[in-house]
C-alpha cells in the first residue's frame, strides 16, 4: 500500500490543553491527542505536523496540520473516524490529500490571529473562555497609531518571551486591525509568522497605550531598543484564536474577512 499524505483543518478550544505541541511531561496536548487517535486508527506510529505551536490555552478555527498514512481509507471516512472518537473541544473540519511533499509548517506562507478583549468591568459568563476582560478605559484610536508602527518587515525580538537563539526575529505584519464593537475590542493580526508569545505581547503594549501608560510613538522605541522588557505585558492565553493558516493557494486570500 502506498503512504499517502493528507492534510486536515481543525478547530480546538485550548483551555484545557497544555498547547499544541507534545510533551514528555503530559499527554494532554493536541497534537498528541491526534497522533493516538491516528495510530490506533492505523495500528502504527503516525507523526502530525502542525502549521505552528499555540500555546497552552489558546484556541484555534483553523490549524492546519499534516500527515503520511498508509491506509486505503477516503478523506471523508478519516474525517468521520476522527470526529468519532476526539473530545467535544476538537473537531476536523476537513480532510484533504494533498501532494507527497506538501508539510503544514514548512509551506505556509501566512496567519491570522484574533485576540478578542472585553472592555467592562462586567462579567460576561458565556465568553469568559475565549475573551480577556479589560475594564479600564482604552483609546482605540491612540492604539490604531502605535499598531500602525509594527506594520510591515522588522525584528521583533523585543515582543516575544523566547530566550536568545540564533533563529531570526524578523518578522512581517501585514495587518493589525483593531475593531470595536459595543464593549468587544478585536485586535486582528496577520502576518508571514509570529514569535513565541509575539501576538499577546503586542496586544498587551497596545493595551497599555490605549489606557495612556504608553504612547503610540513608543512602539517604534521598544523595537529600536529590542529587549523584552520595554514591551508591555503578556496578556492570557485565553483571549487568542489563530484564525486561518496560508498557503500559496487563492483560498486564503479570497475567504480573508468571512469567519
Amino acid at each position: 500500500m502506498a503512504e499517502r499524505n493528507f492534510k486536515i483543518i481543525l478547530q480546538y478550544e485550548g483551555m484545557r490543553y497544555q498547547g499544541w505541541q507534545k510533551q514528555e511531561s503530559t499527554d494532554n496536548t493536541i497534537q498528541g491527542r491526534l497522533e493516538r487517535l491516528l495510530a490506533k486508527m492505523t495500528g502504527t506510529k503516525v507523526q502530525v505536523n502542525g502549521s505552528g505551536r499555540t500555546d497552552a490555552g489558546v484556541h484555534a478555527l483553523g490549524q492546519c496540520a499534516s500527515f503520511h498514512l498508509d491506509t486505503d481509507c477516503s478523506c471523508g471516512a478519516i474525517l468521520e473516524y476522527m470526529n468519532r472518537y476526539l473530545p467535544e473541544d476538537i473537531a476536523v473540519i476537513s480532510v484533504e490529500e494533498v501532494p507527497a511533499r506538501f508539510h503544514s509548517r514548512l509551506n505556509a506562507v501566512g496567519k491570522t490571529y484574533l485576540y478578542r478583549v472585553l472592555n467592562t468591568d462586567i462579567p460576561h459568563i458565556f465568553d469568559r473562555r475565549y475573551v480577556y476582560v479589560f475594564p479600564q478605559p482604552l483609546d482605540v484610536q491612540a492604539m490604531r497609531q502605535a499598531a500602525a508602527h509594527l506594520i510591515g518587515t522588522h525584528d521583533f525580538r523585543a515582543f516575544t518571551s523566547a530566550r536568545k537563539s540564533r533563529k531570526s526575529t524578523v518578522r512581517t505584519i501585514k495587518r493589525i486591525d483593531i475593531e470595536k464593537t459595543g464593549e468587544e475590542i478585536r485586535f486582528i493580526y496577520e502576518g508571514d509568522g509570529f514569535l513565541y508569545h509575539m501576538v499577546r505581547i503586542i496586544t498587551g503594549t497596545l493595551l497599555e497605550t490605549g489606557t495612556g501608560e504608553r504612547r503610540p510613538e513608543d512602539m517604534q522605541t521598544i523595537m529600536d531598543r529590542g529587549r523584552r522588557e520595554h514591551a508591555g505585558a503578556l496578556v492570557p492565553a485565553k483571549g487568542l484564536t489563530l484564525v486561518e493558516v496560508g498557503y500559496n493557494d487563492r483560498s486564503f486570500y479570497e475567504n480573508k474577512g468571512k469567519w
